[in-house]
């Protein structure tokens, strides 16, 4: 094996400040950001909760380096992500999203980003709110994986956490939600903690997971 491929292999690289992280993040300012501040840490914001949904979804096909460099795009277009606001969106709103080009134009997510908002609001009387439905679905410790390297992540496409929490929202009306975005999901808003170990944000996101308070 060469020396390039032993470095690798592991998963962590150096960042723009000399330090590992994942090696996902690498090479890019906007990436390595969002890596060392959101992705993994816990939050029980609906709002924020809401918002990574509805990108996950237009992620679809795509990478999300590609959302990111959008999202900004994406909050003006879809009123900051407020879910009543969104819920009202109508056909006008859908033609103007559809003509948008500072984000993803696809009609059947762009209408399901707006059906989801909306089913939000009976999941939030059902369970009193989304970050209480979709912790309840957060893995017990026991079935995460011992060892946490690249290989790990690169087969975590999806889990059996993940495809429950899929299947109760597709019950409820939801869509553009399956297994692998739900997980895609599910490791951004640190429901599990999915830095490669060496990584140095893994023991940070440890640390704030143990500290969060689970919405009940």
């Amino acid at each position: 094996m060469a020396a390039a491929e032993k470095q690798e292999k592991p998963g962590i690289g150096p960042g723009a400040d000399g330090r590992p992280r994942c090696f996902w993040c690498l090479g890019d300012p906007l990436y390595e950001g969002y890596h060392d501040e959101e992705w993994g840490r816990p939050s029980a914001d609906d709002r924020r909760l809401f918002e990574k949904l509805c990108l996950e979804g237009f992620q679809s096909g795509l990478s999300w380096l590609t959302i990111l460099r959008k999202r900004e795009n994406f909050r003006r277009a879809f009123a900051g992500f407020d879910m009543e606001k969104v819920a009202a969106f109508g056909e006008a709103d859908v033609e103007r999203l559809v003509a948008d080009a500072g984000i993803i134009r696809h009609r059947g997510k762009i209408v399901s980003a707006i059906n989801n908002a909306r089913r939000v609001r009976e999941l939030r009387e059902e369970a009193g709110s989304l970050a209480a439905f979709v912790w309840s679905f957060e893995p017990q410790e026991h079935r995460r994986p011992g060892r946490f390297d690249r290989e790990t992540l690169m087969k975590l496409a999806h889990t059996e956490e993940s495809a429950a929490l899929s299947k109760a929202l597709k019950k409820r009306g939801w869509s553009f939600v399956g297994p692998t975005t739900v997980y895609a999901f599910m490791q951004a808003m640190g429901l599990v903690n999915d830095h490669i170990e060496g990584c140095v944000h893994r023991e940070a996101s440890e640390k704030a997971r143990a500290a969060f308070a689970r919405p009940v």
